[in-house]
């Protein structure tokens, strides 16, 4: 019987809470190529929402036309968990902070926290802005003290803080004093650059937490420039903060923001603290998801916590020692984050993973089975199939290794014409000759080239006596040469994603011709779907929460 893998305590009271502030919004849109419509943020803030963000970061209001088409949607929209925070910054020089126009934009949007970036550093003040340090800090506390008294909640963002820390750190606790005596009520320290060190910012935090820690809310804001967002962001909490900030997936300028989605596993499940109201964790993986699919990016299968690989197991040993004990190869339960297990199948595979995916699909498996289809697939892999991306074709392979394959239909020829004409016309027809139930069945299909038409034919000939096979679609495909040194006569492996709108399944064909390699796929992508037991097998994945890689699309 498999166990599952053991975490820190995180249920009861008494927990130390930490806040979660979102910047997807704002500050992740600022990696390159990513874009939103006002209308997809507002989905975007209700994931977060749903998820248990305490504060999503909405934007800068002032910035144009969309920020403030985003305000004026969000301003009717009731969220259960989250606050919205508007943007902007410390008012000008020489302009007094209630004729600032950022600083009266904070005030008319109806956000009810206000957040405002300001300088800390001095590199900054002298190259950049050319404002002295005593006007600077007048600056800071202006622009506080005045949001504050229209009502506002402020959050201070302290620009370049670490850097200007390990530079000047007495200058530097200066403006947060400003800050802070103006009625800030958290002191974000920002590491814009994406410089420091988990040793250097849990030192410079310790130091705001011992001066001000009593007064106000300190907070980290991590970059991800020396992969240390996350570590920053955890080693600033154990230092005394007692807010992260972060984007979903850890987009954002440059290398991105510290990715938020892993700095809650970590606090929750590693150092077993509250960042998420109770029972919210289970949906960081479906959130994560959520949000690169409005951003159209394709959720990364490595990352922690939510990607399809992070309990992922391809070795035979590690299966095994899966199956028996999950905490053996497992830091934490996937089912905590909203994840699955996958038995990976490959050569690296052992007994364990033949007989978990037999078990899955209903199939009964004699003395010696497993050990032959083993056998079996590591032949295969070595011509080139890798069954770890073509879930459906591996059952049918155990199938056909038992007994237990019902024959959906025995090809006897295909042949396809492609011709391109002198004004660029091309056109491409199939012709197969197919036995199925014992009688020959012709048909000839025209297609955008030539897979498509083989396809086309294929359902035109199978669908006459299995009219529920017209629902499956094609929605990946994907092409792979293996031994490139041979030029176009090398080995191709093609990966088919089908799907009847309800479960996706991954088929593979491999030959020198790329044709003959996705014609084996197409095949085995429809004669999945007349194979008996299906449903014992999705209703076992269900109730063990375990799955065979991959489910996805992979185009």
């Amino acid at each position: 019987m498999t166990t599952t893998a053991t975490s820190p305590d995180t249920s009861g009271p008494g927990r130390r809470q930490i806040e979660i502030y979102d910047a997807t919004l704002r500050d992740g849109m600022q990696g390159l190529g990513l874009s939103l419509t006002a209308q997809e943020k507002v989905r975007v803030a209700h994931e977060l929402d749903r998820l248990g963000v305490a504060i999503i970061e909405a934007g800068f209001p002032a910035s144009n036309p969309k920020e403030r088409e985003l305000f004026e949607l969000l301003s009717h929209e009731t969220f259960e968990t989250s606050e919205i925070a508007a943007f902007g910054m410390t008012r000008r020089r020489g302009v007094a902070a209630k004729d600032d126009a950022s600083l009266l934009a904070l005030v008319e949007a109806f956000a009810p926290i206000a957040t405002i970036v300001g300088k800390t550093w001095g590199l900054h003040l002298e190259k950049v802005v050319k404002v002295d340090r005593s006007e600077n800090l007048e600056i800071i506390g202006d622009s506080v003290a005045f949001l504050v008294a229209e009502g506002k909640r402020v959050v201070y963002d302290a620009e370049h803080f670490f850097d200007a820390f390990r530079d000047d750190p007495e200058y530097t606790l200066q403006c947060l004093t400003v800050a802070a005596d103006a009625g800030a009520e958290t002191l974000s320290l920002c590491d814009t650059n994406g410089s420091s060190l988990p040793f250097q910012v849990a030192e410079a935090t310790a130091a705001v937490v011992a001066a001000l820690g009593s007064r106000v809310r300190v907070a980290a804001h991590c970059h991800n420039d020396l992969e240390c967002g996350v570590a920053n962001s955890i080693a600033a909490v154990q230092a005394g903060a007692t807010q992260v900030q972060g984007t979903m997936n850890g987009i954002g300028e440059r290398t991105g923001n510290a990715n938020i989605v892993s700095v809650i596993g970590g606090l929750e499940l590693g150092l077993g603290l509250q960042a998420l109201p109770e029972g919210r964790l289970a949906r960081l993986t479906s959130a994560a998801h959520a949000v690169d699919e409005l951003l159209n990016r394709i959720p990364q299968p490595s990352q922690p916590y939510v990607g399809k690989n992070a309990f992922a197991h391809k070795g035979g040993l590690h299966i095994a020692a899966v199956r028996t004990d999950a905490s053996t190869f497992e830091h934490v339960d996937p089912a905590a984050v909203g994840n699955e297990r996958e038995l990976v199948i490959s050569e690296l595979a052992g007994r364990a993973t033949v007989l978990e995916k037999a078990d899955e699909a209903g199939l009964d498996l004699a003395d010696g089975d497993a050990e032959r289809i083993l056998d079996r697939v590591k032949e295969l892999e070595h011509e080139g199939f890798a069954y770890e991306a073509a879930d459906a074709s591996f059952e049918l392979l155990i199938r056909r290794e038992t007994d237990q394959y019902t024959s959906l239909l025995t090809l006897e020829s295909w042949r396809v014409i492609v011709e391109r004409r002198a004004d660029g016309v091309l056109s491409t027809e199939a012709t197969i000759k197919l036995s199925i139930d014992g009688e020959t069945v012709f048909r000839t299909a025209e297609g955008n080239g030539p897979v498509n038409a083989l396809d086309s034919a294929l359902r035109a000939a199978i669908t006459e006596l299995h009219p529920h096979l017209a629902a499956i679609e094609l929605v990946g495909y994907k092409v792979r040469i293996l031994d490139v040194e041979k030029g176009t006569g090398s080995v191709t492996r093609v990966l088919l994603d089908a799907s009847d709108g309800h479960e996706t399944w991954g088929s593979i064909g491999v030959s020198t011709n790329v044709i003959d390699a996705s014609w084996q796929a197409l095949v085995d992508s429809l004669a999945y779907a007349v194979q008996p037991g299906r449903e014992h097998g999705r209703t076992a994945a269900l109730a063990t929460g375990t799955r065979t890689a991959p489910h996805g699309g992979g185009a």
